[in-house]
């Protein structure tokens, strides 16, 4: 497969270039010159590469791409089983426009921002406009590894997807379609890309510092939260019918969602070690053992002070588990694992009540699960990384002699928290001066699925005897 690649590159030849010009005399070859001239900065890139393309790990990192696309379309059947009738299609519509506008974006000058050469440790360059450079063979990104940049490329992509989807769940019911579209976008520029550069680019200051951050604790799932909780008290409570119930319409949906989002997160983790090797099988053992760690503590929660076991329960500590190991999953062994998925149920479990006590209106509790579980995860790979894990390019926590990883963490952390939320709350601001965040409260009460699609979610006809 590698051979077949370089030599389809090594056919635009000057001299190729040179009878592709000549066909402009003719019509029909107007279209292929220009066709040809926005492959060409692409595979002028592969051909500057020695690094053999490893088929093994391309593959992998490929699969891993595709799982963490699935957790985007989970996540709406996750979020959508838990809102009410008439809201559920405008739900599970944030996380399906998430997948169109992100792309484009991310192809754009979302890469290139997020891992474009450093400028400043804190922005990547736009020197990677429109995928400029992001070839076929081992680059950037591919070397130690052997993937092509454009697999690495597109694998990220799926992070940057599911990152804004996220905090969809806490303004569901009431934000305006066309405000939330025009806030994502801004928010991917202005919060998500520099923070992926920041930790995962190469020359970002938190990589410098040595923040350890394998999958996403603090560029997906603390910013998310924090963005969330921002949202939820800028847009204020949801409005209620007297006669309405606040519950989960369908946990059957919501049940699906997090085995959707279960399975994709071994892409998520598993996948971050960008080659099929032990640190992904690794990635994906504690991955899974830190979610069933946290389902099934939930649910011994759950039956301590609700008295039943709940599947709602379930759902959320299973998530919560898999949101605090993801930070970790490079870094520590199956028993850190276990102790980490025990300590996000319990911060989780009682985070998720911070929201009556202090009166904010976090629709699916984004802050409690991905905010808070991202910032023990974070913390927790400060206690528990290890060399036997991570080989000695890497930090050992505070368990293993290194208190000053835990610390390094704390600061990524409150880096993380400081910026997404300073961030979320400017663009915000301007959006709602400029369009409007919340629908009208008729609207509102009609639902987002009419007032936003002019649709229904499930539509109810009325037998009639002929």
């Amino acid at each position: 497969m590698g051979d077949g690649i370089l030599k389809t590159n090594a056919a635009v030849s000057p001299a190729g270039v040179s009878t592709m010009i000549g066909n402009c005399a003719r019509p029909a070859g107007l279209l292929s010159m220009g066709l040809a001239l926005f492959t060409l900065p692409a595979m002028a890139h592969a051909q500057g590469s020695a690094v053999e393309i490893n088929t093994g790990n391309t593959a992998w990192l490929l699969a891993s791409a595709a799982l963490v696309m699935l957790m985007t379309p989970g996540l709406a059947l996750f979020y959508g089983g838990m809102v009410r009738t008439k809201n559920v299609l405008s739900t599970i519509m944030h996380s399906f426009v998430a997948i169109a506008v992100i792309s484009i974006i991310w192809a754009i000058y979302g890469y290139s921002l997020a891992f474009g050469p450093d400028h400043g440790h804190l922005i990547g360059s736009l020197d990677w406009l429109g995928l400029k450079g992001v070839g076929l063979t081992p680059g950037e990104y591919g070397k130690a590894t052997g993937v092509p940049e454009q697999s690495y490329m597109i694998y990220q992509m799926m992070f940057a997807i599911i990152t804004p989807a996220l905090f969809s769940g806490a303004i569901a019911e009431r934000i305006k379609f066309s405000s939330y579209v025009v806030l994502m976008a801004l928010w991917s520029t202005f919060v998500y890309c520099p923070l992926a550069h920041w930790v995962w680019g190469h020359g970002g200051w938190l990589s410098n510092l040595g923040a350890l951050d394998y999958a996403g604790g603090t560029v997906v799932h603390i910013s998310s939260g924090v963005s969330a909780l921002v949202l939820a008290i800028m847009l204020g409570k949801r409005r209620m019918d007297e006669r309405e119930l606040m519950r989960p319409h369908n946990l059957t949906m919501t049940m699906i969602g997090t085995a959707l989002l279960w399975f994709g997160w071994f892409g998520f983790n598993a996948g971050s070690a960008v080659a099929a090797d032990g640190h992904a099988a690794n990635a994906f053992v504690v991955t899974h053992l830190a979610a069933a760690t946290a389902a099934l503590v939930w649910l011994l929660l759950d039956y301590r002070f609700y008295g039943k076991p709940t599947a709602l329960g379930a759902a959320t500590g299973a998530v919560a588990g898999l949101v605090a190991i993801t930070p970790a999953s490079g870094f520590v062994g199956p028993l850190a694992a276990m102790a980490i998925g025990l300590g996000v149920a319990c911060i989780s479990f009682y985070a998720v009540t911070l929201k009556n006590r202090f009166g904010y209106d976090d629709t699916l509790d984004v802050f409690g699960v991905h905010g808070i579980g991202g910032m023990w995860g974070a913390l927790a790979t400060g206690l528990f990384a290890q060399h036997l894990i991570t080989s000695d390019t890497y930090g050992v926590g505070l368990f293993f002699g290194n208190p000053r990883q835990l610390l390094i963490q704390a600061i990524s952390v409150l880096a993380a928290a400081l910026y997404a939320g300073v961030m979320t709350f400017i663009l915000a601001k301007i959006l709602d001066k400029v369009m409007g965040l919340r629908v009208h409260p008729e609207l509102e009460s009609l639902g987002l699925d009419q007032s936003q699609h002019g649709e229904s979610g499930y539509e109810m006809f009325e037998a009639t005897i002929q």
